[in-house]
């Protein structure tokens, strides 16, 4: 797994459902976008821009809903790509050391990481496939 971190988002509000986030490799040049949905893309502008609702939003839920159990994000991954769709995992450690593997669509995966603070991390495999170099 290569960490990546949240490099861009690009909100088109005349076309709702392909915003675009991209993820860059942390330690290094590779980048790629996601296309997400608009409240995916909001939720995570919000919360990078240190919005504060006046009520919580999903991503806010679950997140207060994971720390509410006494559990921890560990981190995201992005670990499999099916016919250009990718797929995601919520590592969460409960409170008795357990690890759990919660299936997300990368797009909540990041919305409830970047609230949680929890590194981002993409498969090797994935990132090689989907990569755009950038000259830095």
């Amino acid at each position: 797994m290569i960490q990546v971190e949240l490099s861009k988002i690009i909100i088109d509000e005349k076309r709702q459902d392909q915003q675009i986030i991209v993820l860059k490799e942390k330690n290094g040049t590779r980048q790629f976008p996601i296309v997400i949905g608009i409240w995916e893309a909001s939720s995570i502008k919000m919360k990078i821009a240190d919005i504060v609702p006046p009520r919580p939003m999903t991503h806010d839920l679950l997140a207060a809903t994971i720390s509410g159990l006494h559990a921890k994000l560990e981190r995201m991954s992005i670990d499999k790509m099916v016919n250009n769709t990718f797929y995601a995992k919520l590592e969460l450690k409960t409170k008795d050391g357990e690890t759990c593997l919660i299936d997300a669509r990368p797009s909540d995966a990041i919305a409830v990481a970047v609230r949680l603070d929890a590194d981002i991390f993409v498969a090797e495999d994935i990132l090689n496939k989907v990569a755009i170099f950038k000259s830095e």
